[in-house]
C-alpha cells in the first residue's frame, strides 16, 4: 500500500537499558491522518494454512497450528490487513515495519519484487508462528529470501529475554543485530544498522549469501569492514530534513551526555546508544510523542524553523504501540489510537481473550462508537484552539497515566494466585476495565472542549456598555 511508505518512527529499549528491566520495542504507524484502526485477539489455531496477500498476490502455505497474537489490523482489507503489531501466546513481540530506502547500485543487482512479502503481510505469516525473537527474525528472513520483498524495512522483535532489529537491504538480503542490553537505539526511515559482525552469531543475524553478494557487484565502499548502512542505505539531502532530526531527537532526551556535538541534520548518526539514565515505559512514550517540544523545531511553535523538520509525532500517525516484555506479571501491548501526543496509550496485558468492542469498530465516514474516532474527536478538537486547549488534554492524560500504573501494579499483585481460564479472565476484564475508562475520560474531554468552543465562534457582537 503505498501510503505506508516513507514513515513510522521506531525505538528499542534493552532490558538493563530500562529503570524496571523490561525489554521494550515500539513505533508509531504513519500513513494517513483519517485511516482508523483496530485492535483485536486472534485465538489459538485461528489462522488459515493457506494465505493469499491482498496487497502483492503473494501466496504461502502456512504451518497447521497458529498461536493467540494481538494485532492492530486497519479498518479495510481492500489493500492487505497492516496488523502492524502484536504479542504472541509465547510472549514473543514484533512489529513491523519501519519504511526505509535502498540504493540505486543495489537495487540494480537485487531488485525489489513486485510480488514479494512487504509490510502489510509480515506480523500475520511470521507472528503466530514462532516461540522466540531469533525464531521470528529467522523466519521473516527465510521467507524474505525466498519469495523477495517489495519494499526496504526495518522489523522489531523481542521476547522476554531479548530485543532486535531486522533490516531488508533489497529485494532479498537481509540482516539483524540484537540490541545490547544496556542499550536502546531508535530508528527514522533510513536504513539503521552499520557494522555486522559475521562470526558472531549471538548478536547478528544475516542472509547466507549477503557476503557473496556484496563482493561479487563490487558494492561496499569500504572493503576493510562491513557497514550495512553505507552498502545499502542512502544518505541524501531528504534524509537530513526528514530522517536524521527524529533520530537526533531521541539522542538528545536519552543521551545528551554522549550526544553533545550531534546536530539535527548530523549524518551517520549512531545506531546503539548507552543512555544517561535508565529509560522507563513513559520516557518510551514520551519519544514516540515528542515534535521537537522545547527546541525551534517543534511545529506547533512559532519560530521561523517550526516546520523545518518531519517530527515524530504527527498528524498522519494511525496509532502508536510500545510492546513492554520481561514484566514480572503478564507482558504489555501499549497503544495509543491516533496521534500519540494527543493521545493516551492504553496498556493491554498479553493472555486477554478479546478487547471491547470500540477498539474492534471505525471506518469512513467517521463514527463516534469506535475508540480510533473517540480519540481522533478529542484531538481535532484540541487542535482548533491549540493554546487554549492543550493544558486541559494534558490533564486528561496526566490522570490516565497514573490510572494506568496503579491499575498495573494491582493486576501484578493479583495475577501470582491465577492460574488458566482464571487468569486469561482477569487480565481481560482489567485491561477492558481500563479502556473503557479512558474513552469516557476522552468523550468527557470532547464535550467540555465542545462547550468552551461555542464561544469561539465569529459571529459574535460585544455590546456597547453604554447602550
Amino acid at each position: 500500500m503505498g501510503n505506508k511508505l516513507t514513515a513510522c518512527t521506531s525505538i528499542l529499549i534493552g532490558k538493563e537499558a530500562s529503570i524496571d528491566g523490561t525489554i521494550m520495542i515500539g513505533r508509531n504507524e504513519d500513513a494517513k491522518a483519517a485511516w482508523p484502526k483496530h485492535m483485536v485477539v486472534h485465538q489459538h489455531g485461528e489462522m488459515p494454512t493457506h494465505f493469499v496477500s491482498k496487497d502483492t498476490r503473494l501466496e504461502l502455505d502456512l504451518p497447521e497450528e497458529s498461536a493467540r497474537y494481538t494485532a492492530t489490523p486497519e479498518w479495510t482489507d481492500k489493500d492487505g490487513l497492516f496488523e502492524e503489531d502484536g504479542i504472541n501466546e509465547y510472549d514473543v513481540a514484533m512489529s513491523a515495519t519501519e519504511s526505509a530506502y535502498s540504493n540505486s547500485l543495489v537495487l540494480g543487482y537485487d531488485p525489489l519484487v513486485e510480488n514479494g512479502l512487504n509490510e502489510e503481510a509480515m506480523i500475520t505469516v511470521v507472528l503466530p508462528y514462532v516461540k522466540t525473537a531469533r525464531e521470528g527474525v529467522q523466519r521473516l528472513g527465510n521467507l524474505i529470501a525466498k519469495y523477495g520483498t517489495g519494499e526496504t524495512n526495518g522489523v522489531l522483535f523481542a521476547d522476554n529475554d531479548e530485543a532486535w532489529y531486522f533490516e531488508t537491504g533489497a529485494g532479498h538480503y537481509w540482516v539483524a543485530q540484537r540490541i545490547p542490553d544496556d542499550c536502546y537505539a531508535v530508528v527514522a526511515n533510513q536504513l539503521a544498522i552499520q557494522e555486522i559482525d559475521f562470526t558472531d552469531t549471538n548478536n547478528f543475524m544475516f542472509h547466507p549469501g549477503i557476503q557473496e553478494f556484496v563482493e561479487k557487484h563490487h558494492l561496499n565502499p569500504d572493503p576493510t569492514t562491513f557497514n550495512f548502512r553505507k552498502i545499502f542505505g542512502t544518505a541524501d539531502r531528504s534524509d537530513a530534513i526528514y530522517s536524521e532530526p527524529r533520530v537526533w531527537a531521541g539522542h538528545q532526551l536519552f543521551s545528551p551526555a554522549q550526544a553533545g556535538d550531534e546536530t539535527p541534520e548530523s549524518t551517520d548518526l549512531p545506531f546503539i546508544m548507552k543512555p544517561d539514565h535508565k529509560l522507563s515505559i513513559f520516557d518510551a512514550q514520551n519519544y514516540l510523542s515528542n515534535h521537537y517540544e522545547g527546541t525551534p523545531y517543534d511545529p506547533i511553535g512559532h519560530g521561523k524553523d517550526a516546520h523545518k523538520y518531519r517530527p515524530i509525532s504527527l498528524a498522519k500517525t494511525q496509532e502508536s504501540h510500545i510492546l513492554q516484555m520481561n514484566r514480572p506479571g503478564a507482558n504489555i501491548h501499549w497503544l495509543a489510537m491516533g496521534v500519540a501526543a494527543e493521545s493516551t496509550y492504553v496498556p493491554f496485558f498479553n493472555g486477554i481473550t478479546d478487547t471491547p468492542a470500540p477498539y474492534k469498530r471505525g471506518k469512513l465516514p467517521a463514527q463516534l462508537n469506535s475508540a480510533y474516532w473517540i480519540f481522533k474527536h478529542a484531538s481535532v478538537l484540541v487542535d482548533s484552539h491549540l493554546h487554549d486547549f492543550l493544558p486541559l488534554l494534558r490533564d486528561v492524560q496526566k490522570e490516565r497515566n497514573t490510572a494506568a500504573i496503579k491499575m498495573i501494579a494491582e493486576t501484578d499483585r493479583r495475577l501470582p494466585s491465577l492460574k488458566g481460564e482464571a487468569r486469561s479472565t482477569f487480565l481481560t476484564r482489567q485491561s477492558d476495565g481500563y479502556a473503557v475508562d479512558t474513552l469516557n475520560a476522552y468523550k468527557k474531554l470532547s464535550l467540555e472542549l465542545i462547550t468552551k468552543m461555542t464561544d469561539y465562534c465569529e459571529l459574535n457582537f460585544t455590546t456597547d456598555e453604554n447602550l
